[in-house]
C-alpha cells in the first residue's frame, strides 16, 4: 500500500522538485479538502502511457487508465498520483491487481462518494486485457460521460 499523508498536513510534494518513487509502496498518495464537499460532481484523471512490468517476463506493460470519481470531503492531489502512478514502471503485477490496487488505494485515501477505474491494456500475448472496477454506486445526480477509450482493435 501507498503511504498517505494525515488530513492534518499539508501536501509535501508540492512547488518543489520531487523524486519518482522506486516502488508503489514508497509513493505518498496525498489529499486536499475538497472546496465543494456540499455538491455532488465527478472528477477525471486520464493516464494514457501508464506502465508496469509483467511479473513473469519481466517485460513492460502498457494501459490507458481513465478514474472518474465522486468527490466527498477530500480530492486527490493530482502531483501525488502521478508520482504513485509512476512509481508502477519498475513494479511487477497483473493488469488485473494494478487496475483493482490503484482504486482500492484512492477509495481508501479519499473515501469519495463513488469511484470507477477503467484499465484499456495494451495486448501481451496477443490478447488486450481491460480491466474495470468500481465502488459504490453512482449519484443520481451526477453526470458521467463514456471514457472514451475505445476497445483494441489491432489494426483495424
Amino acid at each position: 500500500m501507498a503511504r498517505t499523508s494525515t488530513p492534518k498536513n499539508a501536501p509535501t510534494l508540492l512547488g518543489q522538485q520531487s523524486q519518482m518513487p522506486a516502488s508503489p509502496e514508497e509513493a505518498v498518495l496525498e489529499r486536499v479538502p475538497n472546496p465543494h464537499p456540499d455538491t455532488n460532481y465527478m472528477a477525471r484523471f486520464t493516464v494514457p502511457e501508464f506502465t508496469s512490468l509483467c511479473p513473469v517476463t519481466g517485460q513492460p506493460d502498457f494501459a490507458h487508465l481513465v478514474i472518474d470519481y465522486a468527490p466527498g470531503k477530500w480530492l486527490v492531489e493530482s502531483k501525488s498520483l502521478k508520482l504513485y502512478l509512476g512509481a508502477f514502471r519498475n513494479h511487477g503485477a497483473f493488469h488485473e491487481d494494478c487496475t483493482v490496487r490503484i482504486g482500492k488505494e484512492l477509495v481508501g485515501l479519499l473515501k469519495p462518494k463513488w469511484l470507477r477505474i477503467g484499465g484499456y491494456w495494451y495486448p501481451r500475448g496477443g490478447i488486450p486485457i481491460d480491466v474495470f472496477w468500481q465502488s459504490g454506486a453512482l449519484p443520481k445526480d451526477v453526470w458521467v460521460p463514456e471514457q472514451g477509450v475505445a476497445t483494441y482493435r489491432g489494426r483495424g
